[in-house]
């Protein structure tokens, strides 16, 4: 086979992993034209069809997937060596990408980094805010954040909050023409405020606990949303009644706008961790931000 260059192979990762020509070239930063001229080449080199596509959809053949589960790790570790090149360095520098939920970049990192970004200035962070519990090895993330109990077992996590709870609020003005919930179940009688998870499509069934009883109950109402802030905001408008977490309820309580419902049923559970994967070889800057989050005391 004639030997070109990598960046050919790079492309071809790039759209395997999005299985779309159009979401690889915007994270490349070529056009769809160029990308799907570079892929083309690369299939005429090797001699095999690595990639089918369709109108609507993109997916490896059967060597595109052998390509893309062999060739690309090893990539990552080319990269991953080159990154560790800044342990040379007299500052810190280089890029941290971070996967992290709403709530989670407001109230727990955000506040650490303020502080942070500023005393390491070489150090840049990129925060994608996803509710979805996204693959950060696929999706070629350093890191993500997630509460302690929906962290996968192979990863290292580190806590960098308090433990948390969830709430079920309404507006005072919903509970003068609804009756309160007495249980869980009752929500399906009642008009709740959706939140839909952004990378699968679904919508976040509401999970509760008592006495050692588990349930997840999937409710419905007129409005869905993929924000936690908004849910919270369309609660005390009166226009439904919504499961946030607590801390951001408690305000709003407190001044009489939002009623708390079913809180018996609303226990505790591990506060965010961030989390990456054991096999990472661990920067500088990496190494000095995971310090920085870590709950202390």
């Amino acid at each position: 086979m004639q030997r070109g260059n990598f960046n050919d192979i790079l492309a071809f990762v790039a759209v395997a992993r999005e299985r779309s020509f159009t979401k690889a070239a915007a994270q490349l930063g070529v056009s769809q034209s160029a990308l799907s001229h570079t892929v083309n080449g690369l299939e005429a080199r090797l001699g095999l069809r690595l990639l089918t596509r369709t109108t609507r959809s993109v997916s490896p053949t059967e060597a595109g997937e052998r390509l893309l589960f062999t060739v690309a790790p090893r990539f990552e570790e080319i990269e991953a060596e080159l990154e560790a090149l800044s342990d040379l360095r007299e500052k810190p520098a280089g890029t941290i990408r971070i996967t992290a939920g709403e709530h989670a970049v407001e109230t727990v990192l955000w506040p650490k980094l303020v502080k942070f970004l500023r005393d390491y200035p070489d150090i840049n962070v990129e925060i994608s805010i996803d509710q979805s519990l996204t693959d950060i090895v696929a999706q070629r993330y350093d890191a993500g954040v997630r509460s302690g109990e929906q962290v996968a077992k192979d990863m290292i996590a580190v806590r960098i909050g308090p433990d948390m709870c969830m709430a079920v609020v309404g507006a005072p003005s919903y509970f003068v023409k609804n009756s309160a919930p007495k249980k869980p179940q009752d929500l399906t009688d009642h008009n709740c405020i959706n939140l839909r998870l952004s990378t699968r499509g679904s919508l976040y069934a509401w999970e509760f606990e008592k006495g050692g009883r588990e349930l997840k109950v999937r409710v419905d109402g007129q409005l869905i949303f993929n924000s936690t802030g908004a849910t919270l905001n369309a609660a005390v408008a009166g226009l439904g009644i919504a499961y946030v977490p607590e801390d951001l309820i408690k305000p709003h309580v407190a001044a009489g706008r939002l009623r708390r419902v079913l809180e018996d049923w609303c226990q505790p559970f591990p506060g965010y961790h961030l989390y990456y994967p054991s096999r990472r070889h661990s920067s500088p800057a990496f190494a000095l931000l995971v310090d920085a989050l870590r709950l202390r005391g």
